[in-house]
């Protein structure tokens, strides 16, 4: 009998750090090792040189949609992909690229002289959803391994993994890891989307939200809390309270 085909996936990266990708590579864990036996992949600019211009399985797309230009890649994409799954906090959200939205002279404060070149221009930075069809998002920065795996794993069998819409605290608790706000520090966790396992403030370190929002967030209780709690300024609490969720607040 003829071998059966395996899925075919193609890595796209669109403006990031491509952190994402890189992080992919990382993984030499069994789960994933399983996985490759079952898929091929056939272009991954971090990995390999081969490019390919067939149809493709799944498509994963890493970076902010920040040029209009960029859209007719992104349709092409779409177009010869089954499935699209926008991954990283930059595809689902805009991510820390959607800083530059709320500021009138990024460009020049960022590169200085060198502002005008063109390949330097970008505008507003939007998720990958703006421009294209995107069946999955898997949030993040970077984003989770293990939900990553499963995102694709679902995907292979027909499935749809759904990702948890509680707050970032609930792992924190599940953890039973102790509150950054009673070590005199800061976290987003009580607005932040969970899914990730809490493992910033498990190690000391506070939530920034890089998985986005939960959904009705308190965004001025954040700030209240961030005022009174962790002794920010006004404005600070303000700005820290958007660093991942520029595109999803005012």
């Amino acid at each position: 009998m003829p071998e059966t085909r395996k899925p075919t996936i193609a890595f796209f990266d669109f403006a990031s750090c491509e952190g994402c990708q890189i992080e992919f590579t990382n993984y030499g864990d069994e789960a994933t090792l399983e996985l490759l036996k079952h898929v091929d992949i056939v272009e991954f600019r971090e990995a390999m040189t081969e490019t390919t211009t067939q149809r493709i399985d799944i498509a994963l797309v890493e970076g902010s949609y920040t040029r209009e230009e960029d859209r007719a890649r992104l349709e092409a994409i779409r177009n010869r992909s089954k499935m699209v799954i926008a991954y990283g906090a930059c595809a689902c959200t805009g991510g820390i690229n959607a800083l530059k939205n709320h500021q009138d002279d990024f460009a020049d404060y960022v590169y200085g002289d060198d502002a005008s070149m063109s390949h330097l221009r970008s505008g507003t930075a939007r998720p990958i959803s703006a421009a294209i069809k995107v069946d999955h998002e898997v949030m993040g920065c970077p984003i989770s391994k293990d939900e990553l795996l499963n995102v694709i794993s679902n995907l292979l069998h027909g499935a749809l993994y759904v990702a948890p819409t509680y707050p970032v605290c609930v792992q924190c608790k599940r953890r039973e890891t102790i509150c950054r706000y009673d070590e005199g520090d800061h976290c987003m966790g009580q607005v932040a989307r969970a899914g990730c396992g809490a493992p910033c403030p498990a190690d000391g370190i506070p939530c920034e939200a890089c998985r986005g929002l939960v959904a009705d967030a308190n965004l001025p209780a954040l700030e209240k809390v961030l005022m009174e709690r962790a002794g920010f300024s006004q404005k600070r609490a303000v700005s820290k309270s958007r660093m991942f969720t520029a595109n999803l607040r005012s």
